[in-house]
């Protein structure tokens, strides 16, 4: 009787053990990252680890909409967005965990994690772009678009081209105007922006330039790796479009130029939070920094890992902007409304 009751127990010790390893071997990543190239990464966390990745994949709106939807239930393991400003939400929303890890503080600046109690970091920052200028190289000279604030001087009147001024990207860059200028100075600012815009805000920043090489617009702002990908391509169009182009970091002589943050953190309600905190340390590692910079054009965020990416040597070094995330976070709401007052779509 003994023995049964003994091989019972053991039996059901092995079954939870089994159910246990079963639940480590899968990861539940909610990502706004949409680059193709990014399957080999997560790939290589796989065959390292033996633990699979079940990606859900939504823009940053609707992951941290389906987030709170969820609630308690939600089987995330890691949520991974785009962008600082979302990052911050999900931290003020109480999305993340914190997380405690000398391999991450080690590797990770402080300027690039999230709010730390002493309970560790909500969220640490992987990857970086910068939001540059853009410019016809025959029609506009470098010196009038070579900060921020230039591309509303009258002088750039009928030359600009953006995208729609809600998108994520723009709004950080706003947000963090607001700390360099100050509320009254950045709605005019951004007033400025729509007397001199050429057409309409549309399309994504690779349509910025395209437009700048075609001779729509003058001047247009994107994504550091937009322009990126085109320096790296063999297509006869791109190298045709980049050659018409010059790029400008601004406010190299003052504040810096805007960066934006791609980052994760463990979801709040993690079931599986050793896996979790395993594939940040991964994201940290060399391997995937050089992957971020090879794969999808982006800085990565530990300082120590050399570029082998071509077109990131070409672009050169450049002195960033060092607002603080949670600022650019909270100013969106203001810029909103003035977008709406000014009439910037």
């Amino acid at each position: 009787m003994h023995l049964t009751l003994r091989s019972a127990c053991a039996a059901l010790a092995l079954t939870a053990a089994a159910a246990a390893s079963a639940q480590q071997a899968t990861l539940n990543l909610y990502s706004a990252r949409h680059y193709q190239t990014d399957e080999a990464l997560y790939d290589n966390f796989t065959k390292a680890t033996g633990i699979k990745i079940n990606r859900i994949d939504a823009d940053d709106a609707g992951i941290l909409a389906r987030l709170k939807t969820e609630g308690a239930s939600s089987p995330a393991d890691v949520i991974l967005l785009v962008d600082a400003a979302r990052l911050w939400r999900a931290e003020v929303d109480g999305l993340f965990q914190p997380v405690k890890s000398k391999v991450l503080d080690s590797r990770i600046p402080a300027t690039l994690r999230g709010k730390d109690d002493g309970q560790g970091s909500q969220w640490y920052g992987f990857s970086t772009r910068a939001r540059v200028v853009v410019y016809d190289k025959v029609k506009v000279q470098r010196s009038d678009v070579d900060t921020y604030q230039e591309l509303a001087d009258p002088k750039n009147k009928g030359k600009l081209c953006t995208r729609s001024g809600s998108h994520p990207y723009n709004l950080s860059l706003f947000g963090s105007m607001v700390e360099h200028l100050g509320p009254e100075k950045t709605e005019a600012w951004l007033g400025g922006l729509v007397a001199n815009m050429a057409r309409a805000p549309k399309g994504g920043d690779t349509d910025q330039i395209r437009a700048v090489a075609s001779g729509e617009c003058g001047i247009a702002l994107t994504n550091s790796y937009y322009l990126a990908r085109l320096l790296r391509s063999d297509k006869p169009e791109d190298k045709a479009a980049v050659e018409k182009v010059g790029i400008v970091f601004p406010n190299q002589n003052d504040f810096g130029t805007h960066v934006n943050i791609a980052g994760a953190g463990v979801a709040k309600n993690s079931k599986n939070k050793e896996a979790a905190v395993r594939f940040l340390e991964y994201l940290a590692g060399d391997s995937a920094q050089n992957y971020f910079a090879d794969g999808n054009n982006e800085w990565p965020a530990v300082a120590s890992v050399k570029l082998n990416n071509p077109a990131l040597r070409v672009m050169g070094d450049f002195k960033s902007e060092t607002v603080p995330v949670a600022a650019v976070g909270m100013n969106q709401v203001k810029v909103q409304q003035m977008l709406d007052r000014v009439g910037y779509k």
